[in-house]
């Protein structure tokens, strides 16, 4: 079982709606997916809640429960779970440090600004100090629509950072429309710009991951 998990100390990066689609874009690709709910918020677990379709089922781990994680995961794993998708709090609590630490891959989302570069370094800096930084990747996220000459600046910038994943997400209203419904924004809109990117981005990610 491969191992997801997407952190950042800030919220309002797009890691849950990025989490949500990814499962279902993974989902859609065979693999048998677990998203975990490690944000005391539940942001993750609510959208599972209202999901009509089921699978992939949101599994939400209490706070109390987080020391339990690596056992958690070993026995999705018995259970053929394939890949597990830690969505993770939007700050340096809430199990991310044990999240980071069990994680294949690490998505950090970074919207095009300042202040979200800033706030990725903390992350980034305790991969690296731990040796793991190859297993890192940015992500470009919530990008205004093309042509965006801040885009292109903000994808220099990231890239001397770590590896940057590709493509970047541009801001649609898909994802919003989506996560409201309770689905994957390749279920809400399969043949829209949105769907589009976020397969691209899973395709992206099962390489890396070495799927």
């Amino acid at each position: 079982m491969r191992v997801i998990a997407l952190a950042v100390q800030k919220g309002g990066t797009g890691k849950t709606t990025l989490a949500a689609s990814l499962a279902v874009a993974a989902a859609q690709a065979d693999e048998r997916v677990t998203p975990f709910d490690l944000d005391p918020q539940g942001s993750l677990a609510g959208w599972g809640a209202m999901r009509a379709r089921g699978n992939p089922a949101v599994d939400r781990i209490q706070p109390w429960e987080i020391a339990q994680l690596p056992e958690i995961l070993g026995q999705a794993a018995e259970q053929g779970v394939t890949l597990a998708i830690l969505d993770t709090a939007g700050s340096g609590s809430g199990g991310a440090a044990l999240a980071l630490r069990l994680a294949d891959l690490v998505l950090i989302p970074i919207r095009p600004s300042r202040l979200d570069l800033m706030a990725a370094q903390p992350t980034i800096r305790a991969m690296a100090g731990q040796g793991m930084r190859d297993r890192v990747a940015l992500v470009l996220n919530q990008c205004p629509p093309p042509p965006s000459p801040r885009t292109g600046l903000y994808a220099r910038q990231l890239a001397t950072l770590g590896v940057l994943a590709d493509p970047a997400m541009i801001q649609r209203v898909d994802h919003q429309d989506a996560l409201a419904l309770g689905a994957g924004v390749t279920e809400q809109a399969p043949g829209g710009l949105a769907a589009e990117e976020i397969r691209t981005l899973w395709a992206w990610v099962a390489r890396r991951i070495g799927r």
